[in-house]
Formats: structure tokens, C-alpha cells, sequence
């Protein structure tokens, strides 16, 4: 059977490389719409999981993955072997930074040589995983074409940037509009059709190189935008103007402004790393990327900046900084979501025990994290805990946070999230950001 009339019959056979925040929310779409998805990750616990029913992503709920396992739509496994049945996969790995703040590629190269084992005639690869323009045509391409075959003739290649927003009850895949750039124009054709199964707009762009342009500016926009409020923080901060009041009011201009926040720094595996593989790519050429490297610098300088405001509280209150219990409140990246990449919570905490303060730590989402190869587990959230505190920083502002026990029990308290503020509780305690 031809891949279009697989594709439009839910007959073709899908594979979705790696089981994280964008592979498996794309693989449970895919099922739901009918297709026999087989998700495949190395981490044997995320395959256990998936195959019984559960779910290890808080955004997909184990009620809806359980009858699409039992009506075998879907299922995970280690095993690269699948792909040699598959007609359309996509590739949702991991790309960091390595030491050096270079692109890490090792992920998808290592994916797309799995594909190139198996790979036959009539099949569609399609990259998600964000990364810089150009890898797509000259790194999979290639590999893909050393076994003979051609693209676009015998099979088809794409890349679609994810749109993962974890957290958003909004918008999820089927309701935002996906990007696809393709190698020719019989590749976009049946990425299109693929996407359009379960996406309600689909936006087809010229070149691979154009899609993957999409992803760096969409997220280098967030933090080129979120520097420059970091620095207006900053500059407040010097004129004692408070900077909440003042975002508070611009943004009711309804034209011509667009609210960002400040906060104790960027993270996230997207927005914090995104900006620097285009900055490297740009590097490769000649080109200094210098709203992007400042934007970077100011970031990256935040957690500093909420130490520095902690240690200015202790010192109004004549303590050091070594010695004081400091509760971290909060260390997800964002509010109401697992996710501790890049979180810009645990450089804030590194710092301060370094510092050799005494730090611990609440959040309902994450239970233990390593502080300088220490582990740490999340405690209790007691007035106990609280009023024990030297000085408590609210480093995510989760919702179901008792804020006005907080407030009540709490020495001195640094607010970086404007989480007081925003529901109306102001106090000499309070230390904004």
C-alpha cells in the first residue's frame, strides 16, 4: 500500500525515537488518532512504564495512555529493530550544550544511524529535536544516503520543530500550528499529511534549513526578551524603583509591548540552550550573535543577583550567609511542572551552600535533586520548617503553595517570582526581585 493511503487509512506504522516531553505526547496523539505507535527510549523504567499503562510525563494522564496500551495502539521498547517495519518516525531526542557550550549532536546522530540500518524504500524521517540550521541536510541527509537510496525519491526526510510547552492546559499538540520544512517537495507532502492526522494547522516553510531557523527564533525571541527585563530588574533595583509596578503598567499598553518577567534566571531545556546553537552556528560563519551572547550574559548572571539579595537580607537582620537556614521554595524551572533542566533554582541553591549557608528545599513536583554531588529531598512544607528558617526564597512559584502560611511564618523572605505580589500580599518581610 502507498504511504499517502497508509498515512489516510491509519495503517501506517509509526515509530517515535525517545520517550521524553516530546516524544511521548507526540506518540500518545498519534495512537489516539488511530495509529500503531511504538515509542522507543534506552531508559528501560520509561518502556516498563509506558507498556503498563502509566505515564512518566505529568502533562499526559496514565487514563488516556492505559486503553490505547490495551487496544495495542501503542507500546515502547529498547529495541531498534522496530524500525525496520515502520513507515513515518520522528526523532525526539536530547540536544545539549556540552562543557564548552557547543551543540551537542551525539543524540540525533546516534538515532539517525539506527535509521540508516533499517532503513528502505517509502519511508519518512522527520527530526523534532531542536538544533541549529543546516542538520538536517548536512548531517542526516548524508547518512541517510550513504545506503544507496535517495531522498525524495526512495524516502522522504523533514524536520519539524516541537512545540512543547509543558504546563500549557492551553495549547498542546493538536491545537498549535506545526512547522514543517522538508528536503524537497515530495518530502513536505507526506510530512504534511503525517502531521495533519493530528495537528489542526499544519505550516509548511521552504527548506529544512527555514524550519529549523523557526525553533532558534522562537525561543531566542523568549530570551533575548526575558535578558532585557532581567536587566530592567537590575536597573530598578539601582534607582529603588519597584520593577513589578512598572511591567505592571506597561503592559497595558494593548499595542506595541509584549509582557515579559524577570525572575532568578532561565530554564528549561529549550529557551536557556536554543539561543546558543544558533549563536555557534553564526560563529561558524563570521558572525558575532550580540543581542544573543548579552542576553545570554544577563541571564546566566541572575542566580548570582538573588544570592546577592539574600545575603543583603541577612545582613539587615545582622546574619551571615554561612551558617543561615535558607529554604528554597520551588526548584522546577516553572511553576506547577517536574521539570528541573536548566532550572535556574538549583544554581541559586549552589551557590548558597557554597557559600555555606544551610539549604533545603520544598516542591510537591520534585523529590530529590544533587546539591554539589549531595542528594537532597524535598521536605515537608510545615510552619515548623518555615519558622525555622533564617530566610526563605521563593524560587518557583507553585500554585497550591500556602503563600499565607509562608508569609505568616517566615523570618525574611526573598521573592523572585513576584508570587506575593501578584496575589495582592504585600509585607515589610517581603524582599522583591
Amino acid at each position: 500500500m502507498e504511504l499517502m493511503q497508509k498515512v489516510k487509512t491509519r495503517k501506517a506504522e509509526i515509530a517515535i525515537i525517545g520517550m521524553g516531553y516530546v516524544g511521548f505526547p507526540l506518540a500518545v496523539e498519534f495512537a489516539s488518532a488511530g495509529f500503531s505507535v511504538t515509542g522507543i527510549d534506552l531508559n528501560e523504567s520509561k518502556v516498563k512504564v509506558i507498556n503498563h499503562g502509566g505515564s512518566h510525563i505529568p502533562d499526559i494522564d496514565p487514563a488516556l495512555v492505559s486503553p490505547l496500551v490495551k487496544k495495542g495502539l501503542l507500546k515502547a521498547t529498547t529495541d531498534f529493530e522496530v524500525l525496520s517495519d515502520a513507515d513515518m518516525m520522528s526523532i525526539c531526542v536530547p540536544t545539549p550544550l556540552n562543557k564548552t557550550k557547543n551543540p551537542d549532536v551525539s543524540f540525533i546522530l546516534a538515532a539517525s544511524g539506527e535509521i540508516r540500518k533499517r532503513l528502505r524504500r517509502g519511508q519518512l524521517i522527520v527530526l523534532e529535536s531542536t538544533t541549529y540550521p543546516g542538520t538536517t541536510e548536512e548531517l542526516i541527509r548524508p547518512m541517510l544516503e550513504e545506503t544507496g537510496l535517495k531522498v525524495g525519491k526512495d524516502f522522504f526526510l523533514a524536520f519539524s520543530p516541537e512545540r512543547v510547552d509543558p504546563g500549557n492546559k492551553v495549547y498542546q499538540i493538536r491545537n498549535t500550528p506545526k512547522v514543517i520544512g522538508a528536503c524537497t517537495p515530495e518530502c513536505l507532502r507526506y510530512a504534511e499529511a503525517y502531521y495533519s492526522s493530528i495537528v489542526e494547522q499544519v505550516v509548511g516553510v521552504s527548506s529544512t534549513d527555514a524550519a529549523e531557523m523557526v525553533k532558534l527564533l522562537e525561543n531566542t525571541f523568549r530570551a533575548v526578551n526575558i535578558g532585557l527585563v532581567n536587566e530592567v530588574a537590575l536597573m530598578c533595583d539601582v534607582l529603588g524603583i519597584d520593577v513589578w509596578e512598572v511591567l505592571g503598567a506597561a503592559a497595558t499598553k494593548p499595542f506595541g509591548y509584549m509582557p515579559f518577567l524577570p525572575g532568578p534566571g532561565l530554564g528549561g531545556h529549550c529557551i536557556p540552550i536554543d539561543p546558543h546553537y544558533l549563536s555557534w552556528k553564526l560563529k561558524s560563519l563570521n558572525y558575532y550573535a550580540r543581542f544573543i551572547e548579552l542576553a545570554g550574559e544577563i541571564n546566566s548572571s541572575m542566580p548570582a543577583y538573588v544570592v546577592r539579595k539574600v545575603t543583603d537580607a541577612l545582613n539587615e537582620a545582622e546574619r551571615s550567609v554561612k551558617g543561615s537556614k535558607i529554604l528554597l521554595l520551588g526548584v522546577a524551572y516553572k511553576k506547577d511542572i517536574d521539570d528541573v533542566r536548566e532550572s535556574p533554582a538549583l544554581d541559586v541553591a549552589k551557590l548558597l551552600h557554597v557559600k555555606g549557608a544551610a539549604v533545603s528545599y520544598h516542591d510537591p513536583f520534585v523529590q530529590e535533586f544533587k546539591l554539589n554531588g549531595e542528594l537532597l529531598s524535598s521536605r515537608e512544607l510545615t510552619a515548623e520548617l518555615v519558622a525555622g528558617t533564617d530566610c526563605t526564597v521563593i524560587t518557583t512559584d507553585h500554585s497550591d503553595f500556602d503563600y499565607g502560611m509562608i508569609l505568616a511564618n517566615s523570618r525574611m523572605i526573598v521573592d523572585t517570582r513576584n508570587a506575593f505580589g501578584t496575589r495582592g500580599i504585600s509585607d515589610g518581610k517581603i524582599v522583591k526581585l
